[in-house]
């Protein structure tokens, strides 16, 4: 959503949060565990249903000036398609007016370097190589908590397909990073996984079943994905074992694709039809926000910023979908719950988020925190069923791999020709690099850890090392008049294009 931006620089130092008032503003960055006093749970009970923030759903990201010509918007705002009736493109054009136009993200205005300037690289690179998920899972097993408790253990890894070697069920996604926010350039990395119900996981017996498990996440894919002239490119599945002609060549052998779509999945899931772009009920996402790390991987260092998960709790279709969607137009958001149950979006799923402390310890978010997810996951009309990751996921075997962004091909979004990210450089006038330099790094995980030791989310969670401002008065964007506004856009590639682009600029890293 574009929103004008209303503020100045000099504005004084807003109320301070509860998370401020109520917690010291103290951190170890070489602590190797948390304080017996730990309790991940405290402050999102503590805070209630507080919101200092008037539009805590709408993201700093939308709060831009596009100087007439640079069109940052047409990545998330576009023309959606059933089953998502959002179709928001015209909001490239016009700021809104009213509550909506002021930018209450204020952390963007407010200089806090001092707060974090006296941290040495050595201490930071500690800090970001240190673990902070297990210590969350350890102090839950021990406390009531009706909520999902993080169960995907990363110390025992995934094995050669992709699977998370602790039985849990999770598998993990290598996908191609959404134009944009979560390039390493702006400050973090990110990986995701997916996990799809217990019946989805056996056979028609009941019996666990791997080469089921990998049939279902393969026609799964193939209707996220749906769209592929040639049908989507999967890893190999043993269709005598799916008992069905997904490559539709005559006969029962090794698929490869999977073209059209199966009535139904195959084994425990037999009678649960296949819906083309949507998910199926009872499947859930995991998304792990991590700090940089230079000296990692792909810059994805250990520590978390954030664990956020997403469950399918209903699948809704046709006029249920419509209803839907005039009720996430509410005010609100039309999203209900609290932090320990999680929140349920008028689309079907419940989120729920757990972020640092002060510490850098990862607690529960509040209820106020959590609002800052449904701006992404509920109203866009570029998403697929409110999901960015598992729609970008590399065909194949090369997907079902712990992400790592780096030597992916810069391929077209659906239905264009010109490679994406080059695509995105020249809408949004900006340039195309995925990762910044070492020193960069550094200062990026620096100013980020000024909100961690402020507890200040509620006014943005930005890795930003100096403060933004600009003041926007006019109601146009000014993208219409100068013919920028683009309506079909998708967060779907096409992975069959021929492109000559190669490795995307910055992927060697």
């Amino acid at each position: 959503m574009l929103i004008a931006l209303v503020g100045c620089a000099k504005e004084a130092v807003p109320a301070l949060p509860i998370e401020i008032q109520t917690v010291p503003v103290a951190i170890d960055l070489r602590a190797a565990t948390p304080g017996p006093a730990y309790d991940p749970l405290a402050l999102a009970r503590a805070a209630g249903d507080q919101q200092l923030n008037p539009n805590p759903g709408v993201p700093p990201a939308c709060y831009v000036r596009t100087e007439n010509r640079s069109n940052t918007c047409a990545a998330c705002h576009a023309r959606s398609s059933y089953p998502n009736l959002t179709n928001d493109w015209e909001l490239q054009q016009n700021y809104p007016v009213g509550e909506l136009a002021t930018n209450h993200w204020r952390n963007q205005f407010r200089d806090r370097s001092s707060l974090v300037a006296r941290f040495a690289e050595a201490d930071l690179a500690h800090y970001v190589r240190t673990d902070n998920y297990e210590p969350l899972r350890a102090a839950l097993t021990s406390r009531e908590f009706p909520g999902w408790k993080p169960d995907l253990d990363f110390t025992r890894g995934f094995d050669e397909l992709g699977f998370a070697a602790d039985g849990s069920g999770w598998r993990a996604l290598r996908y191609k990073p959404f134009a944009g926010p979560f390039w390493p350039i702006h400050g973090s990395t990110d990986d995701a996984f997916v996990r799809l119900p217990v019946a989805f996981r056996v056979d028609a017996h009941g019996s666990p079943s791997i080469p089921i498990y990998r049939a279902n996440l393969a026609i799964l894919e193939a209707a996220i994905t749906a769209g592929a002239p040639a049908g989507r490119v999967v890893e190999p599945i043993d269709e005598t074992v799916a008992g069905l002609d997904l490559d539709r060549d005559g006969a029962l052998g090794t698929a490869t694709r999977i073209v059209g779509l199966p009535a139904h999945y195959v084994g425990g899931a037999a009678a649960i039809r296949v819906t083309r772009s949507l998910y199926p009920q009872g499947v859930e996402l995991m998304h792990t926000v991590r700090y940089l790390d230079p000296d990692a991987p792909a810059y994805i260092a250990r520590r978390m910023k954030e664990v956020r998960y997403a469950t399918k709790t209903a699948l809704l279709e046709d006029t249920e979908l419509a209803k839907a969607h005039r009720a996430v137009e509410a005010p609100t958001g039309g999203a209900e719950g609290d932090p320990q149950h999680g929140y349920r979006t008028p689309l079907g799923w419940t989120l729920q988020g757990w972020i640092e402390d002060s510490g850098g310890w990862l607690r529960l978010q509040t209820h106020e925190e959590h609002q800052f997810c449904m701006g992404c996951h509920s109203n866009l009309g570029v998403t697929v069923d409110q999901t960015f990751s598992f729609p970008r996921k590399l065909p194949g075997a090369a997907g079902w791999k712990p992400q790592d962004p780096r030597a992916i091909a810069d391929v077209p979004a659906r239905g264009e020709t010109a490679p994406e990210y080059a695509r995105y450089a020249e809408r949004s006038q900006t340039g195309t690099a995925m990762y910044p330099s070492r020193a960069r790094a550094f200062e990026l995980d620096r100013a980020y850890l000024a909100t961690v030791l402020e507890q200040s989310y509620v006014w943005g969670r930005d890795a930003a090392p100096q403060p933004s401002f600009a003041k926007i008065e006019e109601r146009s964007t000014g993208l219409g008049e100068a013919d920028r506004v683009v309506r079909d856009v998708s967060v779907l590639l096409d992975w069959d294009a021929t492109t000559g682009a190669g490795r995307s600029r910055g992927a060697s890293r």
